[in-house]
């Protein structure tokens, strides 16, 4: 049976606030639900290979699931970088056949007012045509899951949502929007949806760390929604200066400046994400970035909390199961 259509209004005039409780277009009105954003959700370097199980088990629904994909060999595969992708199982093997059951389910339970359930952010570490195509391909396979829009003659009009239990999107590399967007005929339906790029630093700041956080929201997000681009993807470097190494007590100031940031966000039909914000000891590190940790847990939690109070649509943290258990306190009125 087809997925019956749902369209979902995200006109601008509306977007700026949740519609009302049981209206299909809350699920996906920016701002709406704040969303378990699972960074670098795959096996790297023969390691990790339960970070999508673990993913999934926190239970947080929607989830967005993060596959950072390369061109190898005729096939797009989940890896970080190609040093890695020889062994790297297919986007295909390792997001749709795992997670198509659950999106299955969700069509048979015909509850289009939770959809989509899931996310799949893709990071394109390799942007070659071919590798476009194939994803283009892949996501027509299944496109019963789909959340889509219909490709217009204006680039720059927002059409309405249809509902499906799976979003997918992607950020902004090159040749992208061609791909995903351009070569759309009129009249057919966009299958993932981009991002709105921040304005370059200032000249002469261009690789220093503190130079995003100085930036105003208007130059973070210069540009509200379009057909194509849907959302705005950030380093925490744009609250705090210098990112989560660099981060000292969460002050009242770094409140405002996230507030403000993600309301211009909102207020200009956009879903947005930070990452990635992580908080554990050396001997807690499972293969993650030291430039995106905290230190303690206590100290992401605090921003964590603070992401959940500002209606930051996508958290972006290694620590799965930690912000899982955050959110829900959350939701719950618990602190």
């Amino acid at each position: 049976m087809r997925l019956t259509t749902l369209l979902v209004v995200l006109a601008a005039s509306v977007l700026a606030s949740p519609q009302p409780a049981g209206d299909v277009s809350a699920a996906l009105a920016p701002g709406a639900r704040v969303r378990l954003h699972a960074h670098n959700c795959y096996p790297q370097k023969g390691l990790w290979a339960d970070r999508l199980d673990r993913a999934l088990k926190t239970g947080a629904r929607p989830i967005v699931i993060e596959q950072d994909v390369v061109w190898r060999s005729g096939e797009s595969v989940v890896a970080h970088e190609i040093e890695s992708a020889a062994a790297a199982p297919t986007l295909e093997q390792h997001f749709f056949t795992r997670v198509g059951p659950m999106l299955d389910r969700a069509l048979a339970d015909r509850r289009p007012s939770d959809w989509p359930i899931a996310v799949l952010h893709l990071d394109f570490k390799t942007n070659e045509p071919a590798h476009h195509a194939e994803v283009w391909r892949l996501l027509g396979k299944y496109d019963r899951w789909l959340t889509t829009a219909e490709r217009v003659a204006d680039p720059a009009h927002v059409t309405p949502l249809t509902a499906g239990p799976l979003l997918v999107l992607t950020e902004r590399g090159a040749g992208q929007d061609v791909a995903f967007h351009d070569r759309v005929p009129v009249g057919a339906k966009l299958r993932l949806f981009g991002t709105v790029a921040p304005l370059p630093p200032p000249a002469g700041r261009e690789k220093d760390p503190a130079a995003a956080a100085s930036m105003p929201a208007d130059a973070l997000i210069p540009t509200g929604a379009t057909n194509y681009r849907r959302w705005t993807n950030h380093s925490w470097a744009a609250i705090e200066a210098g990112g989560p190494p660099a981060a000292g007590e969460w002050t009242s100031q770094d409140r405002d400046r996230l507030h403000a940031v993600v309301k211009r966000a909102h207020d200009n039909g956009l879903w947005v994400r930070f990452y990635t914000l992580n908080g554990h000891g050396s001997d807690a590190n499972n293969g993650w970035s030291n430039s995106y940790n905290f230190g303690t847990l206590d100290a992401a939690r605090a921003r964590w909390r603070a992401a959940i109070e500002a209606r930051v649509d996508f958290v972006a943290t290694d620590q799965y199961e930690e912000f899982a258990n955050e959110l829900s306190a959350g939701a719950l009125g618990v602190r």
